[in-house]
């Protein structure tokens, strides 16, 4: 029966549907090489439930005993250095036998807790300089759950993937070296609305799932009846399912057993690659994964050789997180079979894969909007911005900014728990991020021996590089003038590549429409870049242009985000072709711009502007002085051009 706390854990057998989450999880479990599982959807979906109902049916280990890294016993290689030590001088390792165990992994977690560090206790009792183990230590052969893995630190989730990818956590750091096994199953889970996941992250999950409500009304009446059956009776509730709970254990050990013996043959391994080659995935991790699916599938029916059902039902939970080119591309509608004809060519399915998702193309002329179009909405292809370049852009100071890297910029920060620790100073004023470890050093260095007492003067706080918070503000002028000539889809090429931009460096994204009689927040501040192309997208062309309101509207933004961050970097991206005729305080245009743009410089908010005007006189132009009074930076003015 277990523990009394395992009892209130809803069962697994008890989840009402979600097949494919449930078959991908079973699969991890049997063979945990596949490499985890990612389980993405809304909120309130069973996401978290699921996940850890899976800790009810997972079987047994053979662990050392006493090792706080739960090595194998039997496997060297699965050993930390002090138990392959013993095992290498002849010594019989204790043993012992617990369940897997899912250890949860919060979003506040620093990197001492996730690699481990110095056990400062006894190190200020005994003098001895010995590891305290993390929660990689906890994880090793169990399940590691991260939930809202999308939100996870950049610095801490680097770390978590060289420890996966290595299956090994090193540790070098106040003079420890130690190194230990680091084989576990990441189970992640989020929900899309909240942001993407790196594309690092994303590929290290062998199996993705969407995960949706059901919308059968009998479903959804059963799970209402189930989960207040548990609550009202958890005990009771658990003992209405425990055989199906122990029979699904048994069915994961014999599976496990007979995992080696599963075969797949080699036509299905050619129609795999040839399918997949089909596809255009660029990872050999597809295939790896697919086949290892597949055997999970075929040991967990029992049988000893892989189905085409098998490959096909591994395939929809290992490609569809892989299908895109693109980050922020949207992923394929229906799921990938396996293709009917093995000799067929291959260039069909990649024609049919590169235009997924197309819906307008700049150089289809047939589909191009005519001039001066009014309110017409205009759909585009981010691509078609790789044809539009600034000419006479040859001056450094010219160019518009370029952001390579999600590591470009960091600052020296204190008493701040995030980031990497690159020094240890005395605390000026307050004390928070203390280093526990350099300040017993301190005091030994000032006379102490063990066991220490640290006095005031002992205490050193770390010094840290961190990436600051930034949002990226998208001030896209939708207005009549932006239809002339194709302005708008330029502008909105412009926009989708600052969304990939703001992307790699995980800013936060708002859009504002400059249109008609007032400015409009499309979508406040959020880090679901995908929800934000497809707001422009819908962005219809017309209208007057309310250049005021727009700003007005960035500087309100910015207020209100600072308050809940005032060491938040913000970025605005104004794409206009100038013009502005509609006051926001019946002021005129001009004396309202001027004083906008003095707040702008002086609240400390970065503006750039893309000039659409391609070359053709707009009228009144406000973009000079917004670039004299806001300190702007602006690309495509001065009689440059945009040109295909």
């Amino acid at each position: 029966m277990g523990s009394r706390g395992k009892h209130l854990i809803f069962p697994f057998s008890a989840v009402v549907g979600q097949d494919k989450a449930k078959l991908a999880l079973l699969c991890v479990a049997i063979d945990p090489m596949i490499g985890g599982v990612l389980l993405k959807g809304d909120k309130g979906t069973g996401k978290s439930t699921l996940v850890r109902a899976l800790a009810n049916v997972l079987p047994e280990i053979e662990i050392v005993d006493g090792c706080p890294f739960n090595c194998n016993p039997r496997n060297p290689v699965e050993m930390c250095d002090k138990c392959y030590e013993r095992y290498s001088r002849g010594e019989e390792l204790p043993t012992t036998r617990r369940r897997m165990r899912l250890v949860d992994m919060p979003l506040s977690t620093t990197i001492d807790r996730l690699v481990g560090t110095i056990d400062v206790e006894r190190f200020m009792k005994e003098g001895i300089k010995a590891l305290q183990p993390g929660i990689l230590a906890e994880a090793n052969r169990g399940v590691l759950y991260i939930d809202e893995v999308n939100l996870l630190d950049d610095y801490i989730a680097d770390s978590l993937l060289d420890a996966a990818a290595m299956g090994w956590n090193i540790i070098e750091r106040e003079g420890i070296s130690f190194r230990h096994p680091s084989r576990f199953i990441l189970v992640g889970s989020m929900n899309p609305e909240e942001g993407e996941l790196r594309p690092q992250i994303s590929d290290r999950f062998g199996l993705c799932v969407e995960i949706s409500v059901p919308m059968n009304p009998d479903d959804r009446i059963e799970i209402v009846k189930r989960v207040e059956e548990f609550h009202r009776d958890p005990l009771t509730f658990y003992e209405r399912y425990r055989r199906e709970e122990e029979m699904l254990t048994e069915k994961i050990a014999e599976a496990r057993e007979m995992l080696s013996k599963v075969e797949v043959s080699e036509d299905l391994l050619k129609l795999l690659a040839d399918t997949i080659i089909e596809l255009g995935v660029r990872t050999n991790r597809a295939e790896i994964v697919t086949v290892k699916t597949a055997k999970a599938i075929a040991a967990l029916d029992g049988r000893r050789m892989v189905s085409l059902e098998d490959l096909e039902r591994a395939m929809e939970l290992s490609l569809p997180h892989r299908l895109r080119e693109k980050p922020l591309q949207r992923p394929l509608e229906s799921p990938p079979r396996l293709r009917q004809h093995p000799h067929s060519s291959n260039d069909h399915g990649r024609r049919g894969n590169n235009n997924q998702g197309r819906e307008w193309k700049g150089d289809d002329r047939r589909d191009e909007p005519p001039e001066n179009t009014g309110n017409l909405m205009l759909k585009f292809d981010p691509e078609e911005i790789d044809e539009l370049k600034l000419c006479n852009m040859n001056r450094e100071e010219d160019r518009p900014p370029s952001y390579h890297s999600s590591r470009d910029a960091s600052v020296t920060v204190m008493n701040f728990p995030r980031g990497i620790p690159v020094a240890y100073i005395p605390p000026q004023g307050e004390i928070r991020d203390v280093d526990l470890y350099n300040s017993a050093v301190w005091s030994v260095l000032n006379g102490k021996r063990p066991p220490l007492r640290i006095g005031p003067d002992d205490v050193r706080i770390r010094v840290r590089r961190a990436r600051p918070p930034t949002l990226w503000i998208l001030l896209l002028d939708s207005s009549g003038s932006m239809a002339i000539r194709r302005r708008i889809s330029i502008a909105k090429g412009i926009a989708g590549r600052l969304i990939e931009k703001g992307y790699v460096k995980r800013s936060k994204m708002a859009l504002v429409v400059i249109r008609g009689n007032s400015a409009e927040v499309v979508v406040p501040p959020t880090r679901n870049y995908v929800k934000v192309l497809e707001e422009i997208e819908k962005v219809p062309t017309g209208g007057r242009t309310p250049l005021s309101s727009g700003l007005h509207n960035l500087l309100i933004m910015a207020d209100k985000e600072r308050m809940k961050n005032e060491s938040l970097k913000v970025r605005a991206f104004l794409i206009t072709d100038g013009r502005a005729n509609v006051p926001l305080f019946g002021r005129s245009v001009k004396e309202e711009i001027t004083r906008l743009g003095e707040l702008i410089r002086r609240k400390r908010i970065e503006l750039n502007i893309y000039d659409t005007s391609i070359g053709i006189n707009p009228g009144v132009s406000y973009i000079p002085l917004m670039e004299e009074v806001a300190g702007a930076k602006v690309y495509g003015s001065n009689g440059q051009t945009w040109s295909a």
